[in-house]
């Protein structure tokens, strides 16, 4: 069923349970006014009582006649209020108390009306008078008493009923509302995952929710197209991972042809030299010949060396280890390197950080190479700072600043290339590249920041060693 005719047939049925409370509420109101009205009927029937009573008394005090000439007019005035409200009293009592109403109102008057006709006192007459009066009296105060005693009793059911009913409509809503915020979360957080998966690059798909198959409310269209849309973007991705390693493969032979090429022209242009020279050359001068050409061959070698660790990383001799003690050593290998060059080294490392399990003296080339690239990239009297940090709970990070020259924005996106080089001499352009492996293998991160004529800034990010990584 869709969301939107579930969350319409909650509301349909919420408003039919408010509704029938109402109901209930207006019918018990109405009722209770009814019965309110006929209390006050009461009340005054108890007061026109009153006043029979005492025409009663008079004539019996004083045998004066007119008493039961007012008597019967009370009587007939009685009569009268309750004539219009007959329909009120049945509602609130029911019939049989209206019916035995009149019949003791109309005893009552007959029986004055018999007295007065009659002209003479009779002990009889007189006692079925008191007596009819008396009845009537306590018929009057017992249905007050008894109405008053209903109306509170209805008021008090009335008031327990309306609570149930509310708190039955209230758990109702709320279970409602929590089955379709379950119903509209659950998919929502499907799609949130997938999303944050993407970001990272693993281009999977929403196969169920919960084990159970996808919905067929208005989600299961949604998540038919973010499926849809993770597998073009893998698709894609693959395109473009196999365009950058054609791309790469086209850097890292020009690069290599370049690299390799300066000293095997250099070999051949050593070796032409030799053979023409060879009858004039002295043993020494041929001696140096052989150990300019073993040079140019050591820096193949080292050219070919630095590829291979790239390409073949060796394996990790993972240990538990603090950053800090890192990074001292690090700058202890470059003490008389820091020395000569007068640079001055500013170092600040943050007590307290966890430790990280790392290959040690791999990290040490990453941080030996990332201030060495600083210090040639200085002039004397610049400065370096050295500082390590925690981003967050799961990673710490060393930073390698100075204040040198800058690299220009367009050489950034390039700096981790192989054979890429800033420097017009020296250098193979492979540091950066064999750090850059270095630091994926360990599972971090290493960035660089730099602007023009104000300095650069290499981070080295590291994950955090917990107890019960793997």
């Amino acid at each position: 069923m869709k969301i939107e005719r579930k969350i319409m047939l909650s509301n349909i049925v919420n408003i039919f349970l408010i509704m029938l409370i109402s109901w209930f509420a207006i019918e018990n109101l109405d009722l209770m006014l009814t019965k309110l009205r006929f209390v006050e009927i009461l009340d005054d029937l108890n007061v026109s009582l009153l006043d029979m009573r005492l025409s009663e008394k008079n004539y019996f005090l004083y045998g004066n006649r007119d008493a039961l000439s007012v008597l019967e007019s009370q009587v007939a005035r009685v009569k009268d209020k309750i004539a219009p409200v007959e329909g009120d009293i049945v509602k609130a009592t029911g019939k049989e108390t209206l019916l035995n109403l009149e019949r003791y109102l109309d005893d009552y008057g007959r029986t004055a009306e018999d007295i007065d006709m009659k002209g003479l006192r009779d002990s009889q007459s007189e006692e079925a008078l008191r007596a009819r009066g008396r009845r009537l009296k306590e018929f009057s105060e017992e249905m007050t008493r008894m109405e008053r005693a209903k109306v509170n009793e209805m008021v008090s059911r009335s008031k327990r009923i309306l609570i149930i009913l509310l708190l039955s409509v209230l758990a109702f809503a709320l279970i409602v509302s929590r089955a379709v915020s379950r119903k509209v979360l659950a998919p929502i957080k499907q799609i949130e995952k997938l999303a944050r998966s993407i970001s990272r690059g693993n281009f999977s798909k929403i196969e169920s929710l919960d084990g159970k198959a996808l919905p067929k409310d208005e989600f299961g269209p949604v998540i038919e197209a973010i499926n849809s849309m993770s597998e073009e973007l893998k698709n894609r991705q693959d395109a473009i991972i196999q365009s950058r390693k054609l791309a790469s493969m086209g850097i890292l032979c020009a690069g290599v042809a370049h690299e390799l090429n300066n000293p095997l022209n250099n070999i051949s242009m050593i070796s032409q030299t030799y053979q023409d020279l060879y009858t004039k050359l002295a043993p020494e001068q041929r001696i140096e010949f052989m150990r300019e050409i073993e040079a140019e061959t050591d820096r193949i070698k080292e050219i070919v060396k630095n590829l291979l660790d790239f390409s073949r990383p060796k394996e990790l001799d993972l240990k538990v280890a603090g950053i800090n003690s890192i990074v001292e050593k690090s700058l202890k290998l470059l003490q008389n390197t820091l020395n000569i060059s007068d640079v001055d080294v500013t170092v600040d490392l943050r007590t307290g950080l966890p430790p990280v399990r790392v290959d040690s003296n791999q990290i040490q080339q990453v941080l030996v190479n990332a201030v060495t690239n600083s210090v040639q990239a200085l002039s004397r009297g610049g400065r370096i700072i050295v500082s390590t940090g925690q981003p967050d709970e799961d990673t710490v990070q060393v930073n390698v600043t100075d204040t040198g020259k800058g690299i220009p924005p367009e050489f950034l996106p390039h700096i981790f290339d192989p054979f890429f080089s800033t420097r017009e001499e020296g250098g193979t352009g492979l540091g950066l590249w064999i750090s850059y492996g270095i630091i994926k293998n360990h599972g971090g991160d290493i960035r660089v920041e730099s602007e023009v004529g104000k300095g650069t800034s290499f981070t080295v990010v590291l994950p955090v060693f917990k107890q019960d990584s793997k």
